[in-house]
C-alpha cells in the first residue's frame, strides 16, 4: 500500500474525526488529507521530481504529519532530520542525503540559518510557524495549492522515508526505505498490537525516529485512530496529555516508563483509559514492568523488537510476559528472520547467533553509504544482518544477548554486557546500568560497569560486586564500579556506550 492511501483511506471512511491532537489544536481526518494534498502540490510546484529529498527539523507537532503524508504522495523522499544534531552533524547529514528543500520549525531558524552558505544544495526553506522573514512560511506555501490527490503515478517500491540509525558509532546513517516496508511495519503493529479506530495513540518519542513515525504515527493513521502529540517529553506533561484526551494506547522507551512510574505527583487516574503500551529501544527493568502491574493493571505491556533498516520484526505479546520475561517475543506475522552463524546457517535453539531478517520489511540501502549497505547484505542473499546476538527457545521466542560489537572478550572469554546488566537491574537500588569493556593489561579487556540508584536508594561497589558474583561466573563480575546520575542517550533512549567508552580506549585499537 502506498503512504498517501493510507491518510486518503482513512478520510475517507472518518472525514469529521479528529486525525491529530497536538495540545489545543485539532485537526479532522478530512483536513489532514487535504492540508497533505496541498502541501504535494506545492512540492511538485517546485520542480522536484519523484526520489527528490525534502528534509525536515521539527518537534512533534500537526505539521510533521502534514509533511510526512504530504511528501508521500508528491513522490519525494521526506529525510526526517533530528532536532538535537549540532550544526556540524546537521550539515553533515543535510549535505549527504542530497536534500534539495528543508521545512523547518521556526525555533531552529537561527541553527539553520548559519548553514545556509554551507549547504548549496537547499534550493528551497520553508518554516513551520509565525514570520518566516525571508523564507516562506508553511501556511503561504501550501496556500492556494489544489486540495485533490495529485496525479501522479507512484509504486510500492518507491522510496519515501529517510530516517537516521541512533548514531551510537560514527556519524548518523540514512535508512531509505519504500512505501512497502513501512506498509509491513504499520499493519505488523496494527494487527500484533491490537491498534483500531477507537483508540487514541500517543506520540510521545521524536517524530524524526523510526519508532515515533513508522511504529506508531504511521499505524494510528493506517487504523482510523486519534494520534496525540507530544512535543518534548516531561512526566508531568504526559499525564495531562493522557487525563485530557483519555489516551488509550503508546509506545515509550524504557527510560519514560520508569519516570512516569517515579513522578512524585503519579496519580493513577489520569491514566485511567489506557490500555495498551508497548515499549523497545532497551531492556525494560523488571522493576518498571512490576510497578506498572501493580499501579496500571489495565495497561497490556508489549515487547517489540526491531531496527531502522528491518521495522518489527518480533512481538511478545502481554499474555505471554509473565512466562517469557526477558524475551523480546516472537516473529511477527508478515516478516521473515532467523538466528544464525556468522556463515548464514541457523544455531539449534539456545546457542548464541545473530538475528537476521529478509523480505519486503527490509530497507533498501543506507543512503550513499555502499560500504555499509554491502555489509548489511553482507552475504548477498537477501538477508539483513541485525548485529544483534540472541538465543531462540524451541517455541521460536528470542531473547536478546548482546550487540556483537558490543560483546567483551576477556582472556579469551566472550561475556555478554547485557547478561550483566539483567543481574545488576535485579538488585533493588539500580534505576539503569550499562556495561561495556575496558582496557586491561592481563586480559585484554574486562567488564565496566556505569549505575545510576533511584531516587533515595543506596548501595557500595563491594554489595554491588557480591550481587554480581552471586549471580554470574566470577570471571563476568565488573571490575569497575562508576556511580552516575544520568547517562548520554539517543533520541531513543538507548544509552550511547561509544561515549562511555571513549576515554578508556581513547587512542587503543579497540573498536568504539
Amino acid at each position: 500500500m502506498l503512504t498517501g492511501d493510507m491518510l486518503r483511506r482513512s478520510a475517507e471512511r472518518f472525514p469529521d474525526k479528529i486525525a491529530i491532537i497536538w495540545g489545543d489544536a485539532r485537526i479532522s481526518y478530512g483536513d489532514l488529507n487535504r492540508d497533505a494534498n496541498r502541501l504535494a502540490h506545492a512540492i511538485m510546484a517546485l520542480g522536484l521530481g519523484k526520489g527528490a529529498k525534502v528534509g525536515i527539523i521539527s518537534r512533534n507537532r500537526t505539521e510533521y504529519g502534514v509533511v510526512f503524508f504530504g511528501a508521500a504522495k508528491s513522490g519525494c523522499v521526506l529525510v526526517n532530520v533530528s532536532v538535537l544534531y549540532a550544526p556540524l552533524e546537521l550539515a553533515y547529514v543535510l549535505a549527504k542525503a542530497d536534500v534539495e528543500a528543508l521545512i523547518h520549525e521556526d525555533i531552529f531558524a537561527d541553527k539553520i540559518a548559519g548553514l545556509k552558505a554551507d549547504l548549496p544544495a537547499i534550493k528551497h526553506y520553508i518554516q513551520i510557524g509565525p514570520d518566516g522573514g525571508d523564507t516562506v512560511t508553511f501556511d503561504d506555501f501550501i496556500a492556494g495549492q489544489p486540495d485533490a490527490e495529485p496525479d501522479i503515478r507512484l509504486d510500492e517500491r518507491d522510496p519515501f522515508s529517510m530516517t537516521y540509525t541512533g548514531g551510537t558509532s560514527g556519524m548518523p546513517k540514512g535508512v531509505l526505505a519504500s512505501h512497502r516496508a513501512r506498509d509491513v511495519t504499520a499493519h505488523t503493529v496494527m494487527v500484533e498490537e491490537h491498534i483500531d479506530d477507537r483508540d487514541v495513540v500517543g506520540i510521545v518519542t521524536p517524530m524524526f525516529h523510526v519508532a515515533a513515525l513508522h511504529i506508531m504515527f504511521q499505524p494510528a493513521i493506517l487504523a482510523g485512530a486519534t494520534a496525540t502529540l507530544l512535543s518534548k517529553w516531561d512526566p508531568a506533561d504526559f499525564a495531562h496529555m493522557c487525563r485530557r484526551d483519555a489516551m488509550t494506547a503508546n509506545f515509550m522507551v524504557p527510560t519514560q516508563a520508569a519516570m512516569a512510574m517515579q513522578d512524585p505527583d503519579f496519580d493513577a487516574a489520569n491514566y485511567a483509559a489506557w490500555r495498551k503500551l508497548s515499549f523497545a529501544g532497551a531492556p525494560m527493568p523488571d522493576w518498571v514492568q512490576r510497578d506498572f502491574l501493580d499501579r496500571l493493571p489495565d495497561v497490556r505491556l508489549t515487547q517489540i523488537y526491531g531496527q531502522s533498516e528491518m521495522g518489527v520484526i518480533t512481538v511478545l505479546p502481554h499474555w505471554r510476559v509473565a512466562d517469557k520475561l526477558g524475551s523480546v517475543g516472537r516473529q511477527a506475522y508478515n516478516v521473515d528472520i532467523a538466528c544464525v552463524a556468522p556463515d548464514g546457517t541457523p544455531v539449534k535453539p539456545g546457542e548464541v547467533g545473530e538475528i537476521v531478517s529478509r523480505g519486503d520489511n527490509i530497507m533498501i540501502e543506507y543512503y550513499n553509504e555502499p560500504d555499509q549497505t554491502a555489509a548489511f547484505f553482507k552475504l548477498g542473499d537477501g538477508w539483513g544482518w541485525s548485529g544483534d546476538l540472541a538465543t531462540m527457545d524451541g517455541e521460536g521466542f528470542f531473547t536478546l544477548i548482546d550487540r556483537s560489537k558490543d560483546m567483551i572478550i576477556s582472556g579469551g572469554e566472550n561475556i555478554y554486557p547485557m547478561e550483566i546488566e539483567n543481574a545488576l537491574y535485579q538488585h533493588d537500588a539500580v534505576a539503569e546500568c550499562a556495561v561495556f569493556g575496558i582496557p586491561d593489561e592481563t586480559f585484554g579487556e574486562v567488564p565496566a560497569a556505569y549505575v545510576a540508584l533511584k531516587a533515595g536508594a543506596a548501595v557500595t561497589e563491594a554489595e554491588l560486586t557480591a550481587h554480581c558474583e552471586s549471580r554470574l561466573a566470577r570471571f563476568k563480575r565488573p571490575r569497575l564500579f562508576k556511580f552516575v546520575d544520568d547517562f548520554p542517550k539517543t533520541p531513543i533512549g538507548k544509552i550511547q556506550k561509544n561515549i562511555l567508552k571513549e576515554p578508556y580506549w581513547d587512542e587503543r585499537d579497540k573498536k568504539i
